[in-house]
């Protein structure tokens, strides 16, 4: 890499009609975050000294999502294409005399390290006036193909434009460049758009610099990792390209996948090693797993932390703010949200535990539930070390169950409960001889 500084103009001006969604195209999630929250991630990674997202059609979507991240923005209005677009961030670039990454908001999953090998290449012996990157697809659509021997290109042309020589050609424009910001202003003021469809291109910028006796390169990368998304479809084929990869990775670094192709993984998932996962297991966003842990299949898991040896489903769902402390063990048909099940306890059947605090080494019986929701607000259950719930209990927040106390079974808890107490809350059992069989006979006289 070079030390001059590095901007990044972001287009996402598109209006996305293929997608049919209120959502701007951009903000379509891949492992339940933005595309253009992956594109900006990388660029961060990559230590770019200012970013530009051109917006357009329902910017202000756009605009609130990237508000708190400090990237500027500029605003491509009417669209008149790529070059044209790219031409809006100059006011936002005033003064910037360093290299210009031009990249597209929803082609999310470019690296940080195909980013670098681009602003190297603008850097080399030759100096290009520009570096496109290209890739090879299986399929060459409509892409726009380039021209090139050892590198440097001798033209670039729009898939529409293009003669039935110049469509055979196999290596293909993604659309991104890099480019020094003094050639690219000048480059682009001179873009016309005497083509098929009326546009100014950005690819024209490379004719144009061969047209002044200078020279373009081409660097090639992996088809995938261009991957642009323009409709659902492409949407679903992209998020299963970024989970193949983050099952390979997670696999690599030592856990057990039981059934790869089931596990789907957000954006942040942190796995430990040694940790084995079921078929059928989602995770949120917001989830750290440590070492040690088990989860079984069809469990779901989103913005919890579960600690070292702990063991979690089948059919278990945790929810934001749940924490599953070493050891502990959560069960099937276990929900926990906001609540935190300490060290070595188990709650192993069919419990609900929202806004709640298990103490270390407690068991919480099957059907128990915290009530913690009197439909204004929520309310806290405390249960101390080694409690004992009883099955079918409902512990009516805000109530505190103290160290090594039990409940007996089937009771409704109001009030707290002291340490090592027994709480009984149920009406008292009774028997009435003979009634049954009384029932049974009226009901067969009559």
């Amino acid at each position: 890499m070079t030390d001059a500084p590095i901007a990044a103009i972001i287009l996402a001006a598109g209006k996305g009609t293929r997608m049919k969604s209120a959502l701007h195209k951009v903000l379509h999630p891949v492992a339940g975050r933005p595309m253009l929250g992956h594109l900006l991630d990388a660029v961060n990674g990559l230590g770019v000294r200012d970013t530009v997202v051109v917006t357009g059609a329902e910017r202000a979507q756009v605009e609130e999502f990237v508000a708190p991240l400090g990237v500027k923005l500029a605003v491509q209005d009417p669209q008149l294409g790529t070059a044209h677009a790219v031409l809006q961030a100059r006011g936002a670039l005033s003064g910037f005399d360093g290299d210009v990454l031009i990249l597209y908001g929803d082609v999310p999953l470019v690296s940080g390290a195909t980013m670098g090998r681009m602003i190297a290449r603008l850097h080399e012996p030759d100096a290009p006036a520009v570096v496109v990157l290209g890739f090879r697809p299986e399929a060459m659509l409509s892409y726009g193909r380039i021209v090139a021997e050892h590198g440097r290109i001798a033209k670039m042309v729009e898939h529409k434009d293009a003669s039935e020589a110049e469509r055979a050609v196999t290596l293909c424009n993604s659309g991104l460049m890099a480019v020094r910001a003094a050639d690219l202003w000048p480059l682009l003021d001179r873009v016309g758009n005497d083509n098929a469809a009326g546009e100014h291109y950005l690819p024209d910028i490379v004719m144009l610099a061969l047209a002044d006796d200078r020279h373009a390169a081409v660097i090639e990368t992996d088809p995938a990792e261009v991957a642009g998304v323009n409709s659902r479809a492409e949407l679903a084929a992209v998020e299963a390209q970024w989970q193949a990869e983050r099952r390979r990775r997670a696999m690599a670094d030592g856990a057990t996948l039981t059934a790869p192709e089931t596990v789907w993984f957000a954006w942040d998932t942190e796995i430990g090693r040694d940790v084995t996962i079921g078929a059928n297991v989602v995770f949120g966003p917001g989830v750290s797993i440590a070492e040690d842990v088990t989860i079984h299949a069809f469990s779901h898991v989103e913005g919890a932390r579960v600690e070292r040896g702990a063991v979690v489903g089948p059919f278990t769902r945790l929810r934001p703010g749940a924490e599953v402390g070493e050891g502990a063990h959560v069960g099937n048909f276990v929900e926990l949200k906001k609540t935190r099940l300490g060290a070595g306890a188990k709650a192993n059947h069919l419990t609900y535990l929202g806004d709640a605090e298990v103490g270390a080494g407690s068991n919480i019986g099957a059907g128990t539930i915290t009530c913690n929701y009197d439909g204004y607000g929520k309310h806290p259950t405390r249960i101390g070390e080694g409690a004992f719930i009883g099955s079918n209990s409902a512990l009516v927040a805000p109530v505190t169950i103290g160290d090594g106390a039990m409940i007996a079974a089937g009771s409704v808890v109001t009030r707290d409960v002291a340490a090592d107490a027994l709480g009984i809350a149920r009406a008292a059992q009774q028997e009435k001889p003979g009634w049954a069989a009384r029932f049974r006979a009226r009901f067969k006289r009559d």
